[in-house]
């Protein structure tokens, strides 16, 4: 695997960990010519190629085609994103291609060019549309054709309006352009479920889950609707699958902590009541009185009236809360008796009304890191010159511990429309390896290589590349951290332990070192100027979660929004007897050039290069060697 990374993949240079998106093209390796060049730095010839991207009928296509030159060794050498069907490619060496075009609702198409006749290589390409059914199943929303698109934009603004006759009928215009698409199942499950037809609305869900296994609404508006009906043992198979579907969604982790109470698995309810405030921060605050109830039932009496005290401050109008909190006060909360149960109906009925499965356009991006303050103990103040002392410590003991690592990531990624819904999921997976070195005094240079899992070629949706995720931790490197106004916040409870909440903000008269965009290998680099949160472990002072915003837009490149959310956790090396805390999952979400995406990345079979080894692992011999025979090179992750 090693050996394939080393020699296929585009790599840059990030200076302590820039953010690099590729869309004008892919990089090439340092001290690699031009395909054909063996590396030599000779003038070469050179050639233009000039595709046109057309559909059936001989029309450029409208919306992204991504066009990709793939070289004769197999490698992604450049790739451009069509304008009104046309891409061009400047001074490519003189040999021969394969252009492959991947646009929505059409069939990936790949054609052999020979640029090596002409000094300017016209190429026409025309593309298959994708069946409707087809275009339904595989690409989501995106790809069905314009007026399904726009019908089902219609109802779902009509659905959100509380307006279903005039959703009916955009509904059942698009059901005949697309009577298989998930999406108008779905919104028709919607539709019935207002005109209080349950049972029709179930069939509709049933069929979008058969459709698309992990529509996540689906899922969730199952669950919430067995629940309602008193069937959490019905609820807990679909809730259990949105959990899985959408990791981050902290409405999946409420309905899920509902139904295992309803079970009498308080402690499992407990566990995902705290996962969905700390994913949803101010938008999950009605969980606060159910999370309060359980809290009660197991015994903490202490805390739940601590949680509800603070949850009455911002809500002085919940009747219901109140009274919880005067119950919990007064009596005696032996036997289960602490009204969890009531409160597991209010987030199902009125606590969650407000927080509906209908997409908007308003929601897709979570709230931005400086929206609300998330709660943190009453009484347990910091200082944050403590805080960050430690917090650098563990940070310097990373860099120090480790010269390479490599893990297997997998990438889901997901286009949102101007409506607010999500295309159905793409998948990738990538062998990825990480370097991170101090290539001068006071600077750190953080490498980041992928090979696809199943070919050479690097080939991320829509042309744009995520980069600069390991980096992120960097902020609270010594190097870095006087850049940033810090500020802590507090003592909070993240994933079963105690976490010091850390505000950060980059500072306007120090250096930006963290971030960058860049289009394409020769155009210009933007900074970005980042604020953000990091959760620190009270204990051990390593980094548990960071998330971070933009302080401004960026006009220049149509920046909107860039949030984005990492989570760490310690992975062991058995043999070396160190404990790394390494990502494990990150979402990505960003509004660019009228573009909303939002991407999931996970790592796992995490394998550690130590300093001292580098000269071993850069050898091809060592690095065409099995991992298991080399445990002095490297040590794999242990569960």
């Amino acid at each position: 695997m090693f050996l394939r990374i080393l020699r296929c993949l585009a790599t840059s240079l990030l200076l302590s960990g820039w953010w690099l998106w590729v869309t004008g093209a892919l990089a090439q390796q340092p001290g690699q010519g031009l395909p054909g060049t063996i590396g030599l730095d000779s003038k070469i010839r050179t050639s233009n190629l000039d595709i046109y991207v057309k559909g059936p009928n001989g029309t450029p296509v409208d919306g992204v085609a991504v066009v990709t030159l793939i070289n004769l060794s197999g490698q992604a050498y450049r790739q451009e994103t069509a304008v009104a069907g046309r891409a061009r490619f400047y001074d490519v060496a003189a040999t021969e291609y394969k252009v492959l075009v991947i646009a929505p609702g059409f069939e990936r198409e790949t054609l052999t060019v020979d640029a090596v006749a002409e000094k300017t290589v016209t190429v026409n390409i025309e593309l298959r549309a994708m069946s409707v059914e087809d275009a339904s199943l595989y690409g989501g929303i995106e790809t069905l054709p314009a007026k399904a698109q726009k019908e089902l934009g219609k109802a779902l603004a009509a659905l959100n309006a509380n307006k279903p006759a005039e959703a009916r009928t955009h509904l059942e215009t698009a059901n005949r352009i697309a009577p298989k698409s998930a999406e108008v199942n779905y919104l028709y499950g919607i539709y019935s479920s207002q005109s209080r037809d349950v049972i029709t609305a179930k069939s509709y869900w049933t069929r979008t889950l058969e459709l698309n296994p992990n529509y996540l609404l689906a899922l969730l508006s199952m669950g919430e609707v067995l629940l309602q009906e008193d069937k959490a043992a019905d609820a807990l198979p679909y809730l259990k699958r949105a959990v899985e579907a959408g990791p981050t969604a902290w409405r999946a982790h409420a309905f899920l902590g509902v139904a295992e109470l309803r079970q009498g698995a308080t402690d499992e309810a407990i566990l995902q009541a705290e996962r969905a405030l700390e994913l949803g921060h101010g938008q999950a605050q009605n969980v606060q009185p159910f999370l309060a109830g359980a809290l009660a039932r197991r015994g903490e009496k202490e805390r739940a009236i601590e949680l509800l005290q603070s949850y009455l401050k911002d809500h002085s109008a919940d009747t219901a809360a109140a009274k919880e909190l005067e119950n919990i006060q007064s009596a005696s909360v032996s036997n289960g008796e602490a009204g969890a149960e009531g409160n597991s109906e209010g987030i199902v009925d009125a606590a969650m009304a407000n927080a509906t499965t209908l997409p908007q356009i308003s929601n897709w991006l979570p709230p931005d890191v400086d929206e609300k303050v998330p709660a943190v103990e009453a009484g347990a103040s910091c200082k944050i010159e403590d805080v960050l002392r430690e917090t650098e410590k563990r940070v310097e003991e990373f860099v120090g511990n480790v010269d390479r690592f490599a893990a297997t990531e997998h990438v889901t990624h997901e286009s949102i429309n101007k409506w607010g819904m999500a295309s159905s999921p793409e998948q990738r997976k990538f062998d990825y390896l990480v370097s991170v070195q101090e290539g001068m005094p006071g600077y750190l240079n953080v490498e980041e290589y992928r090979s696809s899992h199943n070919n050479t070629a690097v080939d991320f949706p829509g042309g744009i590349e995520t980069r600069g995720l390991p980096a992120l931790v960097l902020i609270f490197h010594p190097y870095n951290s006087g850049n940033f106004e810090m500020t802590c916040e507090g003592l909070t409870r993240w994933n079963g332990g105690l976490a010091w909440q850390v505000h950060f903000r980059q500072r306007s008269d120090k250096p930006n070192r963290i971030r960058a965009y860049k289009t394409g290998i020769n155009g210009p680099s933007y900074v970005i100027a980042l604020k953000g949160r990091a959760w620190i472990a009270a204990d051990t002072f390593q980094i548990m979660r960071l998330e971070t915003d933009l302080v401004a837009p960026v006009r220049q490149i149509r920046l909107v929004a860039d949030h984005t959310a990492i989570e760490y956790g310690p992975v062991h090396f058995k043999n070396r007897k160190v404990d790394m805390w390494l990502p494990q999952s990150a979402e990505v979400y960003f509004d660019w050039d009228k573009r909303r995406t939002h991407r999931r990345h996970s790592f796992n079979n995490y394998v550690l290069f130590a300093v001292d080894d580098k000269q071993l692992i850069s050898a091809p011999k060592a690095a065409q060697e099995s991992l298991a025979n080399l445990p002095s090179v490297s040590e794999r992750s242990q569960p």
